[in-house]
């Protein structure tokens, strides 16, 4: 368990890392919405969490495996899981499937970092690697988890379960690149909220009757 006492969903790490306030939207407020980009996400985890096990030239292949780290206070699953056992120190590594393009951003390397400490703590092995797959390259990304990553990991988890126990939704601002693309722009309301206004307390003030 963390610090904070708050389990910290594996997901939430790169909510957190792309926008803190969607993190509280979607975590705090549980407040969801979907749009092209989130469906199409869906639909390729789907595919990669659609058969449980595969066992193939040595490599077994584990889907949606369900995943938690005692100390961090992480849950969660990893889409795919190999492991491989053709050399002589078997492999684990984890495998994460997004459905766009490599981003300039680390916040999808951190949440499969964050699936490889997981693992490591639930298994007592040491990960050196696992692979992004994106959707749209067809094609594995390989991610090192050296030390910076780890760290980043380990920094973003704290932050995050620092942010869930405080239950507070962190001010609008609003940026183009990010708010534009996010299926949350429309209850975030980036460009209009009060920097002290929840999207709840938003809403309550529109339902409200006036005199």
């Amino acid at each position: 368990m963390s610090e904070t006492g708050i389990t910290v969903p594996i997901s939430a790490l790169q909510h957190y890392l792309y926008c803190d306030r969607q993190c509280a939207l979607i975590h705090i407020e549980r407040i969801w919405q979907e749009n092209r980009h989130t469906a199409e996400g869906r639909l390729l985890h789907e595919r990669a969490d659609r058969y449980g096990h595969e066992q193939r030239r040595g490599v077994h292949t584990a889907m949606a495996l369900p995943l938690a780290h005692e100390t961090l206070g992480l849950i969660g699953y990893a889409d795919v899981v190999e492991f491989d056992d053709t050399s002589e120190q078997p492999i684990v590594r984890p495998i994460e499937y997004k459905r766009g393009r490599p981003k300039a951003h680390r916040a999808d390397e951190v949440q499969l970092c964050a699936q490889a400490l997981c693992l490591e703590e639930m298994l007592g092995v040491t990960i050196e690697n696992g692979a992004l797959f994106y959707g749209q390259t067809k094609r594995r990304k390989d991610i090192v988890f050296d030390s910076a990553l780890r760290t980043l990991t380990e920094n973003t988890a704290y932050e995050t379960s620092q942010l869930l126990a405080q239950g507070k939704t962190p001010r609008a601002i609003y940026d183009a690149k990010k708010c534009d693309r996010c299926s949350l722009i429309d209850d975030c309301r980036p460009r209009a909220m009060s920097a002290h206004k929840s999207v709840a307390h938003w809403l309550s003030e529109q339902l409200t009757p006036r005199p």
